[in-house]
């Protein structure tokens, strides 16, 4: 079981703004792009709690356009209102989660890193981000990351407990317990933080949400998702930097979280495929994990 360290009592603090730094595209598929869309930093870049780098939040105090990327309606015109959330670590990260439980967000494994600390963020009245505490930060500890960067299926799961109760405008999400196995053309809906213009940062921090179906061969090990109206052939909607760990509902249940992204026709970036890793298999240990961290599901 891998864990994170986190420091609480600074919460809801305002934060100090920098300028972030973009990960490159790890290997590629089959001599075409695959990108992690956590925003990892260079290696080894790690920076103590009270210079906390919340490098993209420069930009999200402005509102974006949505264009290509993460597009569409906002999340709260979905039923069952705002699940998603933020989250910033000291490294440099930048991912979205999914409320399960008043004080425990679900995300993606590549998020989270041992050494690392993590906050939530959320935006005040005059669109200012404040900071919430993270306490604890495990991760499915069949998570793999060289299986991940492989193109291969793994454990791509993980739980963060907050030191307090999210706000009250956010709601937790009720996950999937259907074990539908999904087929092709399925539709499914995609909310994140994500950035709406690969490589730009002054289009992240923006809630926005994208309907998609599912494309090839999808399993309980990984779903492929493209925007239908171009089928990641040529730019359309789809995850991109940021959007890792984002919620993927089938219906109004929580079915996945977004693992990677490629460019269209398996380029590097954004706009072709959304890689999610469905939570079927990893259900037990969610629920699990939530209640040995005092956050039982219901």
């Amino acid at each position: 079981m891998s864990e994170a360290k986190c420091e609480p009592g600074e919460g809801n603090s305002q934060v100090a703004l920098t300028r972030p730094r973009f990960a490159r595209a790890p290997s590629p598929v089959n001599g075409r792009g695959f990108t992690r869309i956590d925003k990892s930093p260079a290696p080894g870049a790690h920076r103590p709690m009270r210079e906390f780098p919340l490098a993209v939040l420069a930009a999200f105090t402005v509102a974006a356009t949505p264009v290509h990327a993460m597009v569409g309606a906002t999340s709260a015109a979905l039923p069952g209102g705002r699940h998603a959330v933020m989250i910033v670590g000291s490294g440099g990260t930048f991912c979205t989660g999914a409320a399960i439980a008043r004080d425990l967000v679900l995300t993606a494994g590549h998020c989270i890193a041992p050494d690392t600390h993590y906050k939530l963020v959320e935006f005040d009245a005059k669109h200012q981000p404040q900071l919430l505490d993270v306490t604890r930060a495990v991760r499915h500890p069949q998570f793999n990351m060289q299986t991940l960067l492989g193109h291969r299926a793994t454990a791509d799961v993980a739980l963060l407990k907050l030191a307090k109760p999210l706000p009250a405008g956010i709601i937790p999400a009720t996950l999937d317990r259907t074990d539908r196995r999904p087929q092709a053309g399925d539709r499914y809906t995609v909310t994140g933080y994500g950035l709406a213009v690969h490589g730009d940062g002054k289009t992240g921090g923006v809630l926005r949400a994208a309907q998609l179906v599912a494309t090839g061969k999808p399993g309980n090990l990984q779903i492929r998702l493209v925007d239908p109206a171009t089928g990641g052939k040529t730019p359309g909607m789809g995850a991109c930097t940021g959007d890792s760990g984002a919620p993927v509902y089938d219906g109004t249940a929580l079915t996945g979280v977004v693992s990677w992204s490629t460019g269209p026709n398996m380029t590097a970036g954004c706009g072709g495929i959304t890689g999610v890793t469905p939570i079927a298999l990893y259900r037990s240990w969610i629920e699990q994990e939530a209640a040995r961290l005092g956050s039982p599901l219901n």
